[in-house]
């Protein structure tokens, strides 16, 4: 992937030659307020270098200190504090200037209510982003397991969204479509929600980067935010997906080191990526550090149900729901692997307890189970995918 010699000077020049809008500039004059919304920590997005011109820009147009708020799109995640917001925000002077927040999904109270889409879908979003006079969602770009591509307009649902609202969109109903997959836009009933919830909002702005494997920004951009997204796409497009000329008994993946692979629930996008190159039947061996261990009490309890009730069950549980339960989509999206081959997962951070839940095999040797997949499948050829679900391989001329 190409890289920017100077990732700062790149941000500054985005801001002032944007996609679909006018400068930030000369958009942020007048104003009384603003809301940058910065992705969690399961994002190893480049903050550190975005926030610091985002923030002189807004500072410099006349927009006061005290009404500059930096908001973690957390969506149903826990929130980022402490030391870990400092990571995550990247810049102390950025910390030491203006707000920075977390958003809570389950505060009813922080959230206004926009109406329905034209799916039912309620509309409640982060009041903070909502009544800011300049909105700013910024974000990676990269291929999404259930939202064909991350960044943009997923920044905001399920990112500033209230409870309801996620729920609604990750029930069964849009996740068991066959368009809600990695590299998919249209006809994927998620991004189509989510477009229409960004409709009801109004006017946004985005930046948009793309990093390469050592975290180096390869592309930012700036302007209106479905358009500059848009563009990010095209970018990332030719370099997350691979065409592959086989399908292999043997594939070896990760859920791309840190901070992706702190949980197992993180760990499930790994898992769905390279589906489309495994042999049915073969093995689908997968290293995931899992330092935090399963991921939320809400996935907890839902793997249980995966445990106690098997796949089907599961399935037919969660179908009629017209909310699902928080987290058990990723459970739902479990099952694509599931069903595809046997799942071995190389996890140290997970406890004996946690290893039961997983619903997969859990294995202390990578080395070890790709030598016996290739003894059991008599077939050498083995496909290896370092950065995980950050690369799409996808078999023959299929698009």
């Amino acid at each position: 992937m190409p890289i920017i010699p100077d990732a700062a000077a790149a941000t500054s020049a985005a801001l002032e030659n944007p996609t679909g809008s006018r400068p930030l500039s000369e958009l942020a004059r007048g104003k009384r307020s603003a809301c940058i919304l910065i992705c969690d920590i399961t994002r190893p997005v480049p903050n550190g270098i975005l926030l610091p011109p985002l923030v002189r820009t807004l500072l410099d147009a006349g927009i006061p200190r005290d009404n500059i708020v930096v908001l973690v799109a957390t969506g149903l995640h826990r929130p980022n504090v402490g030391a870990e917001l400092d990571e995550l925000v990247g810049d102390r002077w950025v910390r030491e200037t203006v707000r920075v927040e977390n958003h809570d999904a389950r505060c009813d109270d922080d959230h206004v209510d926009l109406g329905f889409t034209p799916n039912g879908t309620p509309v409640l979003l982060d009041r903070r982003f909502v009544t800011a006079d300049v909105r700013i969602a910024t974000g990676l770009v990269e291929p999404h397991f259930m939202a064909g591509y991350s960044g943009g307009r997923k920044v905001i649902a399920p990112g500033i969204a209230h409870a309801k609202t996620i729920t609604t969109f990750h029930s069964h109903r849009f996740m068991a479509d066959p368009s809600a997959e990695n590299c998919v836009l249209e006809g994927n009933p998620l991004h189509e929600e989510q477009l229409a919830i960004v409709d009801m909002l109004g006017d946004v702005l985005a930046v948009n980067t793309v990093i390469d494997e050592h975290r180096r920004l390869s592309f930012v951009n700036f302007g209106e935010i479905i358009a500059s997204h848009l563009e990010a796409v095209e970018c990332i497009r030719s370099h997350a997906r691979v065409p592959v000329g086989r399908r292999f008994s043997t594939v070896v993946t990760c859920a791309a080191g840190y901070p992706l692979d702190k949980t197992y629930y993180q760990t499930v996008k790994g898992m769905v990526a390279p589906l489309e190159i495994l042999a049915p039947g073969g093995h689908l061996i997968i290293a995931s550090e899992c330092s935090e261990g399963m991921g939320s009490p809400e996935f907890v309890e839902a793997q249980k149900r995966l445990i106690s009730l098997g796949p089907e069950g599961f399935v037919r549980e969660i179908r009629a729901k017209r909310f699902a339960d928080v987290d058990e989509w990723q459970t739902q999206m479990q099952l694509k692997p599931m069903q595809a081959g046997r799942v071995h997962l190389y996890a140290p951070g997970l406890s004996s307890a946690d290893r039961l839940l997983t619903g997969v095999e859990v294995i202390d040797c990578v080395e070890e189970a790709v030598a016996k997949s290739v003894r059991v499948s008599n077939d050498p050829h083995v496909a290896v995918i370092p950065e995980g679900p950050y690369v799409v391989p996808f078999y023959g001329t299929h698009s």
